[in-house]
């Protein structure tokens, strides 16, 4: 299969997690950081409705949801994709996959929250842990498009696992691979 594929930044561990206040797609209602306060883990992920990686994983995101219902660990994802010249990800676009979610999908029109977080790709996980610090950037696992690897959220969930049992995660994190995130023209990162 022939993408180009965007490793996710790695930025460093520990950082505390940038603030956001994002429209959700379904219900236009803003969802913030401090909405997650009191969870033991928060995972943001950064995703679009129409990039082959992450439509590659998004039934193991759902799976994760499931699995992960009634522990005290958020989940929000955000897509921050120029809508002008991506019209899939526009906010009613992004409101047909959000219907499949069971976590609330945001609309980061400005791009600033993705800048905040560094992310690159999609998709783009950042796992926090109770304070709010990060404790994982990487990937779900090593499953990519046509390489025929399975889906199992391996990584990703160990990660969770760890920090909602309050113990350190593994700090050997392998990048996430993706789509780059599509920047409005003039907007690109200072980070790539």
């Amino acid at each position: 299969m022939s993408m180009s594929a965007t490793p996710s930044t790695m930025t460093e561990l520990g950082r505390q997690a940038p603030e956001f206040a994002l429209p959700d797609v379904l219900t236009g209602q803003t969802v913030a950081l401090s909405d997650f306060a009191g969870r033991k883990a928060l995972l943001v992920m950064f995703i679009c409705k129409h990039c082959p990686y992450v439509l590659h994983v998004k039934p193991a995101l759902i799976e994760l949801a499931r699995d992960y219902s009634g522990r005290p660990l958020g989940i929000v994802a955000i897509s921050s994709n120029d809508a002008e010249r991506y019209p899939d990800d526009a906010p009613e676009r992004l409101a047909e996959m959000a219907r499949e979610l069971s976590f609330p999908l945001l609309y980061d029109e400005t791009q600033n929250v993705a800048k905040a977080y560094r992310a690159a790709c999609t998709p783009d996980f950042f796992l926090f842990d109770a304070n709010q610090h990060l404790a994982y950037r990487g990937q779900l696992d090593d499953s990519r498009p046509g390489n025929n690897r399975p889906r199992t959220g391996r990584d990703l969930r160990a990660a969770i696992d760890a920090v909602l049992a309050g113990q350190p995660v593994n700090p050997n994190q392998r990048a996430s691979v993706g789509c780059n995130i599509k920047w409005k023209p003039g907007n690109e990162p200072d980070y790539y």
